[in-house]
């Protein structure tokens, strides 16, 4: 029996992978979600895991304390074994900002998830179009594929370097 893993990558200091067992090391909450789904109607779960900011911030994302705000230019990009895809700020994560309840839900259903891998559940979306299954790999981004930002000029929309 092999245990899925997931990667942990991109600007960390701690970049590592995980199992569900692993994932138990964090406060684990509870959230009741439905989904609307286009195919199959309303659907109702029960997941339990860890937060995905307290993950993260574990992982030390490279935020630079020299700049303000900086962790506001970060993404989190997350990726699923059946090549699903979803991408998130850290503003919305961060209880600074948005706060939201995203979950590394590690069951489902009171269903453990080891061999399946984590699902990352979104409760406050609607539709679940963000909810990614069988977690293979979170990237945590503050370059935009190594561009970095150049100041705006007065007057003028700031642009990224070439």
């Amino acid at each position: 029996m092999t245990l899925a893993e997931l990667v942990l990558t991109g600007d960390l200091a701690h970049p590592t992978r995980l199992t569900v067992p692993d994932l138990l090391r964090w406060p684990q909450h509870r959230v009741q979600v439905s989904f609307e789904c286009a195919t199959s109607g309303i659907q109702h779960h029960r997941f339990t895991g860890p937060r995905l900011y307290d993950v993260l911030t574990d992982a030390g994302p490279g935020f630079d304390p020299g700049r303000r705000k900086d962790r506001l230019r970060f993404l989190i990009a997350v990726s699923g074994a059946d090549g699903h895809h979803t991408l998130l700020s850290w503003a919305e994560i961060d209880p600074d900002f948005g706060h939201a309840p995203v979950l590394l839900g590690v069951s489902i259903d009171d269903t453990s998830l080891d061999l399946a891998g984590p699902q990352l559940v979104l409760p406050q979306d609607r539709c679940g179009a963000r909810h990614i299954s069988g977690i293979r790999e979170i990237r945590v981004d503050g370059t935009y594929g190594g561009r970095h930002p150049v100041p705006a000029t007065p007057g003028h929309a700031s642009a990224a370097a070439p």
